[in-house]
């Protein structure tokens, strides 16, 4: 295994997966609470309205969490993005809260990854259960974490909270040394 700013790799030996873990530039993060009826688009922003489900745009994932609840994620710096969603809310119920300093992002790809997660997390990540587009709130490796899965590669991103980031990073940093 080699590592390198912040991303550890697992050599391929023969038919071995193959695993990256990075660490990823904190992003804004909003949290989200509506009364119904939900809009389709927020400020330009979709929102899934399907459980579990992902909806994006640009560098923009909303992430569903709950029947009313969901998780604005932007990358890179998006000052505008909490003022744009407080405005577009008017005068509905609604919570909108800057969540961007709870939580770190885990990104993981390659293909070990589905095995390396599915070694501590209980969700079925086989493809006709889990795909690119969806999300979930779980456990890995006894952490809250939500897990993003973006591509077929397979591709996921987990935002977990900041407390647990660098004891799950180092977590699965030495798991991807025990692949086979």
């Amino acid at each position: 295994m080699t590592r390198k700013a912040g991303v550890a790799m697992a050599e391929p030996l023969g038919p071995s997966p193959i695993v990256e873990l990075g660490e990823l530039s904190p992003a804004q993060q909003v949290g989200l609470r509506l009364r119904p009826p939900f809009p389709a688009y927020l400020a330009g922003v979709p929102l899934p309205l399907t459980p579990n489900r992902v909806a994006a745009t640009g560098t923009v994932r909303v992430l569903w969490l709950g029947p009313d609840e969901w998780l604005v994620v932007e990358e890179g710096d998006a000052p505008g993005l909490l003022p744009r969603l407080e405005r577009a809310v008017g005068g509905r119920p609604a919570a909108i809260h800057d969540l961007s300093s709870s939580r770190a992002l885990i990104d993981i790809r390659g293909s070990g990854s589905r095995a390396l997660l599915a070694a501590g997390c209980g969700l079925d990540l086989h493809p006709r259960a889990f795909e690119p587009g969806q999300c979930a709130q779980t456990l890995l490796a006894h952490v809250p974490v939500i897990l993003d899965q973006l591509d077929e590669q397979p591709h996921y991103r987990l935002l977990v909270r900041r407390s647990y980031a660098r004891w799950l990073y180092a977590r699965l940093t030495d798991a991807v040394a025990g692949l086979p």
